[in-house]
């Protein structure tokens, strides 16, 4: 069996907060304090997605000015349009 340690972390709220926490916690038949570690841990998981999707934008921008790679929005419109068609390409090639 694995143990995740848990440290506790206090979490400073302004009434207003706290309340509007209740409402939504009462309906899922839960705590504020559950509905604020499922908040924070999709928040964390949506920011690591959104670091990890700039790191590949700018990867494929150096490769880009690297190589002269690319393809065209007009290719890729027709390429998509092509989609569930008797006549689907297949998928395009970079190129200069």
């Amino acid at each position: 069996m694995t143990t995740t340690l848990r440290q506790t972390t206090t979490l400073r709220i302004d009434q207003e907060k706290k309340d509007r926490l209740e409402t939504p916690a009462d309906d899922r038949h839960s705590s504020a304090h559950a509905l604020m570690l499922e908040a924070i841990v999709e928040y964390v998981e949506r920011e690591e997605k959104r670091g990890q999707y700039r790191k590949e934008a700018e990867a494929a921008w150096l490769a880009y000015q690297e190589t002269g790679q690319h393809i065209t929005a007009e290719e890729t419109i027709a390429w998509l349009e092509s989609w569930g068609t008797n006549a689907e390409q297949d998928a395009l090639a970079c190129h200069n």
